[in-house]
């Protein structure tokens, strides 16, 4: 089904879409591995053609419009144009988030505690970049490769969503309103592209396991934070979800067995939306 298709995964450095990239090219797809990182893009790449896949590695900052034409151009050179997309480009800031999860009045005095902001502390040029990373970085690339989709006849287009898109979790005001405008875009990108005979869906991955959520959640393993204690508690499979999970989705959506499936978002995440917490 994948063989010698092309298919070009933003944010291919990181846990989970590198291990999109590398399961698309063990099913014999070319793969294009885009991400701002070329260190994180060379690893993944050596994994692909240590196995005998096809993979080039383009740095590139999706939310820079002549960056991605150019990044378009390539694809088109190289490899004839792009069948499958994945837009998993994406993420939080640090900054854009307050440490408390409701206000407090001391916030507009300055008398918090020390190390601890609320909304009015936060950094909004932080903010704005992650609405720019996980927005504009994915229309962006949608509107690039949906023109060689067009040529070829059709495609197959994967947006990340979230946990956030269907609640915000406290903390993440830039995050959620991103991730909820992931599925709206779907929506809206999926009804357009339609009579071009391009597909267009979503993932909301679960609470996965990577290097960031063990800082600030912990592990079923080796313990767990308070934060991730919660998520757990929410989660009736008991465990975060690992990236393998997620391919059985993937294949699914970018094939043919749901080719009359177009603009919704799965979630894939152990069942945390089906607890309300009560």
């Amino acid at each position: 089904m994948f063989k010698m298709k092309t298919a070009v995964v933003t944010g291919a450095g990181g846990t989970l879409c590198s291990a999109m990239a590398i399961e698309l090219a063990k099913q014999g797809a070319n793969v294009v591995l885009v991400g701002r990182t070329k260190e994180k893009l060379d690893v993944v790449c050596e994994k692909i053609q240590a196995a005998g896949g096809v993979a080039l590695v383009y740095p590139c900052d999706v939310t820079d419009e002549s960056a991605v034409k150019a990044l378009a151009d390539e694809v088109e050179k190289k490899f004839g144009g792009c069948d499958y997309l994945i837009n998993g480009a994406g993420g939080n800031n640090i900054k854009a988030m307050p440490t408390i999860t409701k206000y407090d009045s001391r916030e507009l005095t300055g008398e918090l505690p020390e190390g601890q902001k609320g909304l009015y502390d936060i950094d909004m040029d932080a903010f704005r970049s992650v609405l720019d990373i996980n927005i504009m970085g994915t229309v962006l690339p949608t509107m690039a490769f949906a023109k060689q989709m067009i040529k070829k006849g059709g495609g197959s287009i994967i947006n990340f969503a979230s946990m956030n898109t269907y609640c915000p979790l406290t903390r993440c005001f830039a995050y959620a309103m991103s991730k909820a405008a992931i599925s709206n875009l779907t929506q809206s990108f999926a009804a357009y592209y339609a009579p071009a005979n391009i597909r267009i869906n979503a993932i909301a991955p679960g609470f996965m396991v990577n290097e960031r959520s063990k800082n600030y959640l912990g592990t079923v393993e080796e313990g767990l934070t308070a934060r991730g204690q919660s998520v757990i508690n929410h989660t009736p499979m008991g465990r975060f979800g690992q990236a393998d999970d997620l391919l059985g989705c993937m294949k699914w959506l970018l094939g043919e067995g749901a080719g009359f499936v177009t603009g919704i978002t799965v979630p894939v995440d152990g069942g945390f939306l089906t607890l309300g917490g009560v």
